[in-house]
């Protein structure tokens, strides 16, 4: 017994000695060969506490998971993209091999090199972007599984993609309306799980999850950069320069999966032909996992490729590969379509599949990204340019609005254009280009594609059908003089603007005089409105003499009275000198009320100021959008306390505790003939209603507008739909449709509404068909299209012959107030600058008019 027991100990020492042997010897092997030995990576179910995709995710959540995992396992790490505007984290994870981590630096100064140098080197980066539209949830879960499975798969395929490639995921680009939507349809869900569309889970309250803070559409945005969401991705795109981006989204319940290439005749022109070749090898490896996966989807329809103001189209005309994904919404847990239930967990695992087809495709076509991307680049290095000291290129000025020549250069620097200040004063073509309000763009630069786009003035396309708008020509949206092909020295050329020199004035002055044409000038009033110092506007033109000679000033012209009740004026110079030096505006002293020419300080036709208070009625039956430009002009432009209501409270709403009523786009089909009579009586007692496009449909119904708004049912008898075949319906409804052009407005200069438009022409952008009977009383008019209206982008004939000297800006007195009515937004997704004054106008000047 005691051999056998003795037999059996050994038996179990050299066991253990054995395994000890292979443990310490395999320990040794991992802790050499893979940086991962003993790492234990949180996956997203332990971290939740419950199945991915079984509760939806908040974006606090995704921010805590992705921090958490970045310091537990050394192939992750993390960029801070700054804030959203209800200041949440916008993190994007940097996944790559441990070795690519620990010379990030190096890798980032060698994508540096891609546009300026003209060189390939280091690593493939591969974007992937996820839920840029809140509501649009699948991705943010997907981008969480995504993130785990890199940060700890042993695959070859990943460990061999890991060391080729940094892969940047941004699981959430939209972190306030994920959070919205988060909340309502969390909100909504039973234990049971309802399918039913109609559930109140499915059916977002106004504005729904899939805008920002201000009810923007982030995905339009990537040009035009009104947002810090888009501006900290902007910036994480030119700081890696990826080669390629991928674009999670969902669409329509009772759709399928999308995936790019879109339809090929609607790809911009200036998109290479290159690009959509490789976006279709691409396309080979989604298909192959979506088939994988059972998953029906569709391609090559439906989307495009046009508008480069997108989230898979930037990248195209900036050197990447972008492609578009769209996942059948379940719009919460599950919900019934024409295909079957749509489930979230369904659309995560497809936006997973893809996302790993885009990783696998990627590396499988390294190497012809990289040539593609330095074809792109190819000859337009700056080392190329600095060789000529003649340059062609733009010159532009904005004419007396030095404030928005220097949000266009804010602008041209987030997307890495090079521009140069004049150093002296030029003129071209009979227009005065000046030192403080011009700028030249030269054509040869590393971003000369991107430049050539936002410029992009075509009015001829081979397809009429556009997913978004046919054009966004910075020309005409900052109201800007333009020459092309201009030829300039360098040496006459700086990259320092020139120096504000802040006002002064002696004591002998009794006013102060701002030009109302800086677009500052209205955050500069509004900000002396709230600290109760008296401004008043000139009604008409005049000149007074200074010591630098004559000095000429527009209609619209603020004069701030030096003698004021119970403030000082020192007092009234140091504010408005700390204002004016803060917002970079000019102030000229007048030193007697006596004008040269035109009227004096005294004269009547200078008006006195009220401060303002608007409401914005929002909610059900008004434009999302074209609410949150209004408010956003309000309040983060101008930096009014802007009231916003809700459509059905307005019946309980005292409107004379407000200034102006704004009304947006929309049916306004809820909206009461009580409400309607409350307005009328508003306006009769002096307030000012600014209302735009279907708006005034109903202002008319409710016979608050005299004059006759012509709307859709009205054009669509121009078009002759006679010997079409079913075929050709889908091109004709596709002209009927106005997606997006520039038309020209001609103003009356004399009207408040155009004072500091600066000039007798005014581009805006039109996407809605909506006009004036040409019957408009004329003392009423303050604009009409231009008889050739089309500037750039798509109209179709019979709509430029219709608008063609047609009313577009109406203003109608109301006994002592007034009804603003325009035919156009004119705060089109706030990039449109050149036009916005007409706001500030209609909320400032036309109370003391009427």
């Amino acid at each position: 017994m005691k051999n056998s027991m003795l037999r059996i100990c050994l038996v179990f020492l050299c066991a253990f000695l054995i395994s000890s042997s292979f443990f310490a010897e395999a320990k040794k092997t991992r802790l050499t060969d893979s940086p991962l030995y003993g790492v234990n990576t949180t996956s997203p179910e332990e971290f939740l506490g419950y199945p991915l995709g079984e509760r939806l995710l908040r974006h606090d959540q995704i921010n805590y998971y992705l921090k958490q995992i970045a310091t537990q396992n050394p192939r992750v790490s993390l960029e801070n993209t700054g804030q959203s505007h209800e200041a949440r984290q916008q993190l994007t994870a940097v996944i790559t091999s441990v070795n690519n981590q620990s010379k990030l630096d190096e890798i980032l100064a060698q994508r540096q090199q891609v546009k300026y140098l003209g060189k390939q080197g280091g690593p493939l980066i591969i974007w992937l972007a996820y839920s840029i539209h809140g509501d649009e949830i699948s991705g943010a879960h997907s981008a969480l599984k995504l993130s785990h499975m890199l940060a700890t798969s042993e695959d070859k395929w990943v460990k061999e993609l890991l060391e080729q490639a940094v892969v940047l995921i941004t699981p959430s680009q939209n972190p306030d309306g994920l959070d919205r939507f988060s909340t309502w349809a969390t909100g909504y869900a039973g234990k049971v799980v309802v399918s039913d569309p109609n559930h109140k889970e499915h059916k977002q309250g106004w504005p729904t999850g899939r805008s920002n803070h201000y009810f923007a559409d982030l995905n339009r945005d990537w040009l035009f950069l009104r947002h810090p969401e888009s501006q900290g991705r902007v910036a994480l795109f030119h700081r890696w320069q990826p080669h390629y981006v991928g674009d999670f989204h969902e669409m329509g319940h009772n759709f399928t999966y999308f995936f790019q290439p879109g339809v090929p005749e609607r790809t911009h022109p200036l998109t290479p032909a290159g690009n959509q070749k490789l976006t279709a090898k691409l396309a080979a490896y989604h298909q192959a996992a979506l088939d994988d996966n059972k998953q029906s989807y569709f391609s090559r329809q439906l989307f495009d490729d046009f508008f480069y103001g997108k989230g898979s189209t930037y990248p195209d005309i900036n050197g990447a590969i972008g492609v578009l994904f769209e996942q059948a919404s379940a719009r919460g847990q599950q919900q019934d379509s024409v295909n079957g239930i749509v489930h979230l967990q369904e659309g995560i695992e497809n936006q997973y599949a893809t996302s790993i087809s885009s990783l696998k495709g990627a590396l499988a076509l390294k190497s012809e990204l990289e040539q593609y991307q330095a074809e792109f680049f190819k000859g337009k290095h700056q080392k190329a340019m600095k060789k000529k000291p003649r340059q062609a290129g733009l010159l532009l000025t904005t004419n007396k609005d030095p404030s928005r020549i220097r949000a266009l250069t804010e602008l041209l620097s987030q997307h890495k254009i090079e521009y140069y200040y004049l150093t002296n004063k030029l003129t071209q073509s009979g227009i005065d280009f000046g030192v403080d309000s011009s700028i030249f763009i030269p054509n040869k630069q590393a971003q000369s594609a991107l430049l050539e786009a936002m410029f992009d003035d075509r009015s001829e396309f081979v397809d009429p059908t556009f997913y978004d708008i046919s054009t966004w020509d910075l020309q005409h949206a900052f109201n800007l003089n333009l020459r092309r092909n201009v030829k300039l020295e360098l040496s006459v050329l700086s990259q320092t603007p020139a120096e504000f020199v802040p006002p002064s004035w002696n004591k002998n002055a009794v006013a102060l005089l701002i030009d109302w044409r800086d677009s500052q000038a209205a955050l500069l009033l509004q900000q002396l409105l709230k600290q109760e110092i008296k401004v008043k506007f000139a009604a008409k033109p005049f000149s007074i003499l200074s010591t630098n000679g004559e000095i000429d000033f527009a209609a619209g012209t603020l004069q701030v009275p030096l003698k004021q009740d119970n403030i000082s004026a020192s007092e009234i110079g140091q504010r408005v000198q700390q204002l004016a030096q803060q917002f970079k505006v000019n102030v000229i002293a007048a030193n007697t009320s006596a004008a040269s020419k035109g009227i004096d300080l005294g004269s009547p036709d200078f008006n006195l100021i009220k401060p303002i208070r608007p409401l914005i009625v929002s909610g059900k039956g008004t434009s999302v959008s074209e609410v949150g430009q209004l408010w956003y002009y309000l309040d983060n432009t101008l930096g009014v306390a802007t009231t916003l209501v809700d459509s059905k409270d307005l019946t309980s709403i005292t409107l004379a505790d407000y200034s102006h009523v704004l009304l947006a786009d929309g049916n306004y089909k809820t909206l009461s003939d009580r409400f309607a009579r409350k307005l009328g009586q508003f306006t009769s007692e002096g307030g000012v209603v600014i209302a735009q496009k279907r708006a005034l449909n109903w202002l008319s119904d409710s016979n608050l507008l005299k004059t006759d708004p012509r709307s859709e049912r009205f054009y669509k008898q121009l078009f002759d739909a006679d010997g079409l075949s079913f075929e050709q319906k889908s091109n004709f409804s596709a002209k009927q449709q106005i997606g997006g052009a520039i038309v020209e407005l001609k103003l009356d200069t004399s009207h408040p509404i155009s004072f500091g438009l600066n000039g007798d022409r005014l581009p805006v952008m039109k996407n809605k068909v909506l006009g004036f009977s040409q019957t408009t009383k004329a003392f009423s008019v303050a604009a009409n299209y231009a008889s050739e209206p089309l500037l750039s982008g798509y109209l179709a004939k019979e709509y430029q012959n219709s608008f063609s000297d047609s009313p577009a800006i109406i203003v109608e007195s109301r006994n002592k107030g007034a009804i603003v009515a325009l035919a156009d937004n004119l705060l089109f997704r706030n990039i449109w600058l050149g036009s916005e004054k007409a706001y500030a106008n209609a909320l400032y000047f036309i109370p003391a008019l009427h």
